[in-house]
């Protein structure tokens, strides 16, 4: 009963309409942002403002030490680095707010990484999962079912010896497209060139190949523009015969095996499931598979006359990939970017985790540095909000898998470092409307970041450390559960560190065993404040009517 109290006192005095609206009180007491902070900046050069400044100095809360735990220990020495580059920006921010000064967290934003040929042995999958990997994602359309089966037995293997980490594994179904067949060797395609394609199987010259879809032909007409490998080379179609499309080559480039062909402004009537399809996902449960991917290839459409709250395919499905290549080769390239903010507005006020992907990270498959604009890229994606950022041919087939992670790693780490917690979507109750554990999520999150304290929730199912999720509390949500399998699903999720133990049937002595698990492996410290959540769908120690939170000292 005290918590309850304690939980409504906080709300009461935030939400009192004798101090203003609720929005303008929070607005009070966050601290300046970077905006503000680089203008002020300019003000003093420029001698606009004429009060002397004198350097700020940032001060720690007696509860909670304000730390980035790096993934690896490759990141430590890197630290002192990254404190001196930005070190010129700090200095004007005012840390010293104690309401606002946050936990010890880890990097929120999930990394899913593609394995191929240059990551699917032993060692590499090993080294993925310390450089940061959380997501392994298998995509069936490239290797046979041999080589993925010898990945998710790795992935297991790995999740069955790790103590404090865990891999997802998400399959990508190969879905219903249009790809070019195999060729001997990469293909040269020149400007101005005439080139076929074929419904014939197994045509693989320097001026015809295959294409694996029997009403290609039907398809396409005179004039239309194909697009091949999501745009890297361009054709427009000349005349077409009974088996055969002929085009002349716009944009030229190197033709590779199994390259995706589009028709810009038209989709394939191709079927909305293949039985692959159907076969991946009904074996995806004997192989304790936690993702299957489906294709979704008429997103704008829907987008366009659906009203959100009404949007059938996020909300029947668990979470959401934007899949910029696909989106970019079906629409113009400028509405790509609004689709993807679009996408993770949607996603997140439906409550479902949303992953943003292609060409994140493209040059560094060739080269062992990214370029300022995929920093830029990956930046914009997790402070947009997206639960995970996705890593392609970098991890599958590029140079530099492990190099690519740790960019993206660091980035992310050092964006969120940024943001300010419990920024939720004005509409997220939807999602959840109707009952209790909502509240207490919202409450939860107000009283994590106030306190400056982590979040510890006991789950089986999962909902309640989603719904904290959404919330974006500063802290990290340590989400114990005792199924292996939801630990895996978990680790999709932004800000949730999924953590497997065994519960008792004493209330107590769990909570003293998690609190304990947390301590030995570095997660919090001795004399640290953490607040407990006990809510959620399925009652764990309480009756269906009870919930609350607590706050304990380690």
């Amino acid at each position: 009963m005290a918590q309850v109290v304690i939980t409504r006192q906080i709300h009461s005095a935030l939400a009192s309409p004798s101090s203003g609206s609720f929005q303008s009180q929070i607005e009070k007491i966050k601290p300046a942002g970077f905006a503000s902070t680089v203008l002020a900046l300019e003000q003093r050069k420029c001698g606009r403002v004429g009060s002397v400044s004198a350097p700020i100095t940032a001060t720690r809360s007696a509860r909670a030490e304000p730390e980035v735990v790096p993934v690896t220990p490759d990141d430590v020495p890197k630290m002192d680095e990254q404190i001196q580059q930005f070190g010129g920006i700090q200095q004007f921010v005012d840390y010293s707010v104690s309401v606002w000064s946050k936990p010890i967290v880890r990097r929120k934003t999930k990394i899913v990484c593609t394995i191929g040929p240059s990551t699917n042995t032993r060692e590499m999958i090993w080294k993925l999962a310390e450089a940061g990997m959380n997501v392994a994602r298998l995509n069936m359309s490239h290797g046979d079912h041999a080589s993925h089966q010898k990945v998710i037995d790795l992935v297991k293997e790995y999740n069955a010896q790790s103590k404090d980490n865990v891999i997802a594994i998400m399959l990508d179904t190969k879905g219903p497209e249009v790809r070019s067949g195999d060729l001997p060797q990469p293909i040269n395609l020149a400007t101005g060139q005439e080139f076929t394609f074929t419904i014939r199987r197994g045509v693989g010259t320097a001026d015809c190949v295959s294409v694996n879809y029997d009403d290609f032909v039907n398809d396409v007409e005179v004039g239309d523009m194909l697009l091949v490998d999501g745009g890297m080379m361009s054709l427009v179609v000349k005349s077409k015969t009974e088996d055969s499309v002929k085009c002349e080559v716009v944009d030229g480039g190197e033709l590779k095996s199994r390259r995706h062909l589009n028709v810009r402004g038209k989709s394939a009537t191709l079927p909305s499931i293949t039985v692959l399809e159907l076969v991946a996902s009904c074996v995806s449960n004997w192989f304790n598979i936690d993702y299957v991917g489906k294709s979704w290839k008429e997103i704008w459409r829907m987008l366009s006359n659906a009203d959100d709250k009404h949007f059938p395919i996020i909300l029947i499905s668990s979470s959401a990939m934007v899949a910029r290549g696909d989106l970019g080769a079906e629409l113009p390239i400028e509405e790509v970017p609004l689709l993807q903010e679009e996408i993770i507005r949607i996603c997140r006020s439906m409550g479902k985790a949303v992953i943003v992907a292609t060409n994140m990270l493209e040059s560094m498959i060739v080269h062992p540095t990214p370029t300022r604009a995929e920093v830029s890229d990956i930046a914009i994606a997790v402070r947009e909000g997206a639960d995970a950022v996705m890593l392609s041919g970098e991890t599958a087939h590029g140079k530099f898998p492990l190099k690519a992670v740790k960019v993206m790693h660091t980035v992310a780490l050092r964006t969120e470092a940024t943001l300010v917690g419990g920024e939720a979507p004005s509409n997220l109750g939807q999602a959840f409307k109707n009952h209790m554990s909502e509240m207490f999520a919202f409450h939860a999150t107000m009283m994590s970041n106030t306190l400056g304290t982590s979040i510890v929730v006991f789950t089986r199912t999962g909902f309640m450390s989603i719904l904290l999720s959404h919330y974006r509390p500063s802290g990290t949500i340590f989400a114990f559960t005792n199924e292996k399998r939801i630990q895996q699903r978990l680790a999709l999720y932004q800000g949730i560190c999924p953590i497997y133990m065994q519960f008792s049937d004493d209330a107590e002595e769990t909570f003293e065993n998690a609190l304990e698990v947390l301590q030995k492996q570095g997660m919090v410290k001795e004399g640290e404040q953490v607040a407990l959540v006990q809510s959620g769908r399925q009652p764990i120690w309480r009756f269906q009517s009870t919930h609350n939170i607590q706050v304990r000292t380690v």
